[in-house]
């Protein structure tokens, strides 16, 4: 069958790496999404193991169409019976990029209508919406006259994980953390550092990656626990397969300068069950003293201040960060994402990658940073730093979203806290 996995600007090409990795076939880069092709097990891996994707879409239907009545009829004409019956509640979302279709909401109606017109006449009933915890998730998505009508399986976002009880101001989304390390080439080979954790996402993430356990393992359900072709015997050996688990021998810090922040994100590494793996201390950067960071990997997602592009204080934060890159780091590899480009800058130090990503709705760049003692030109040209960077340049492709392992479902709570 014909799947679409959504995702964020920028890690379209991580996403269909994962994806080629699950055993998907087909696979195809879109705007902001990749699809593929996949029997019913890939759909349900997917949802478990799938890092960088928010939702993953069962298209049923697609057309052209000039308005909302035409969306109308096309949506009455499925045979609505194969996924729901007159009991069954639903929800509709609708995302529009069209001159046709002004009003998303205006072709949630219509298809409502559709479908509540469509079992009327079948049963004289109709089926109730629940925007809360419906049976049935709707996708309808339009670009200029072509209309997709899917089945979401997901449910709630793939991002949102379920270990995160606790955060701070505008937390990072753990789906663009996870396509941070993935584009940073983490798999768990060194130690990892990220002295600007707040509440901790992108350790938790790499703690995750590190030992090849799928996100979803944190999930209460998926939307596709309630289609009526669900398999749950087939889902069951998917959710406790731990064959590809891996052992992590390294370790991750993490450091924030803010006592709520660190508090927080103790918090989630323990709902995590990370706390073997993790260690968060309350340290100033100007502080940080004595670290064994050669090797390592380093990301960091500081304020960008992008109300105040040219704001003194968040300038001197980037040189802040730049020196401790520079004297504490060294040997090690770097990652800093940001909108703010003038406080990039700042940092003093030149990217050796610069990648763009859309933090929300911020465009930003996540630039990588080798960090070396003496010349630049004396470290590019040492033939280490040569075979070092072309292993790195491969790694992703041979890494990227291999398929993850979960605990037996009945025992998740206690293997996670344990």
């Amino acid at each position: 069958m014909i799947l679409l996995a959504k995702t964020f600007k920028g890690l379209e090409e991580v996403l269909a790496e994962e994806l080629r990795n699950l055993g998907a076939t087909e696979v195809e880069v879109q705007r902001r999404a990749v699809r593929f092709e996949g029997d019913k097990a890939l759909l349900y891996r997917a949802n478990l193991n799938l890092r960088t994707a928010s939702r993953v879409l069962m298209p049923i239907l697609t057309f052209e169409a000039d308005d909302a009545d035409e969306v109308y009829e096309q949506a009455k004409l499925i045979d609505w019976s194969r996924w729901m019956d007159v009991r069954t509640t639903f929800t509709i979302d609708s995302t529009v990029y069209s001159e046709q279709f002004r009003h998303s909401k205006y072709v949630t109606y219509r298809v409502k209508d559709a479908i509540a017109d469509y079992w009327t006449e079948r049963e004289g009933k109709r089926p109730n919406v629940n925007l809360t915890d419906p049976d049935l998730y709707i996708n309808v998505h339009i670009a200029d006259r072509r209309v997709t009508l899917s089945l979401d399986s997901s449910g709630e976002s793939l991002h949102k994980r379920g270990y995160r009880v606790g955060q701070t101001e505008a937390p990072l989304n753990e789906a663009l953390a996870a396509g941070m390390l993935l584009l940073a080439g983490w798999h768990g080979q060194c130690d990892f550092y990220d002295f600007m954790c707040g509440s901790g996402t992108l350790l938790i993430e790499a703690a995750l990656i590190a030992q090849n356990i799928g996100p979803g393992i944190f999930r209460k359900h998926f939307a596709f626990e309630k289609w009526r072709d669900f398999d749950p015997d087939l889902f069951e050996e998917i959710y406790n397969d731990d064959s590809n688990e891996r052992v992590f021998t390294h370790h991750i810090y993490g450091s924030d300068a803010g006592y709520y922040a660190v508090q927080q994100a103790l918090k989630n590494v323990r709902e995590a069950g990370m706390q073997r793996f993790i260690d968060v201390k309350q340290v100033r950067l100007q502080e940080l003293r004595d670290l064994n960071a050669e090797g390592a990997l380093v990301v960091i997602n500081p304020p960008y201040g992008e109300r105040l592009s040219k704001d003194k204080d968040v300038l001197r934060l980037y040189e802040d960060i730049g020196k401790c890159l520079k004297f504490q780091f060294t040997g090690a590899t770097a990652w800093v994402l940001s909108s703010n480009e003038d406080a990039l800058k700042c940092i003093g130090l030149k990217p050796s990658q610069r990648l763009r990503l859309l933090n929300g709705e911020l465009d930003c760049r996540f630039n990588q940073y080798e960090l070396f003692s003496g010349t630049r030109k004396d470290y590019v040209t040492n033939p280490e730093t040569k075979a070092r960077r072309e292993s790195a340049r491969l790694r992703p492709q041979k890494q990227l979203g291999a398929r993850s392992s979960r605990p037996q479902k009945n025992k998740k709570n206690n293997h996670l806290k344990s």
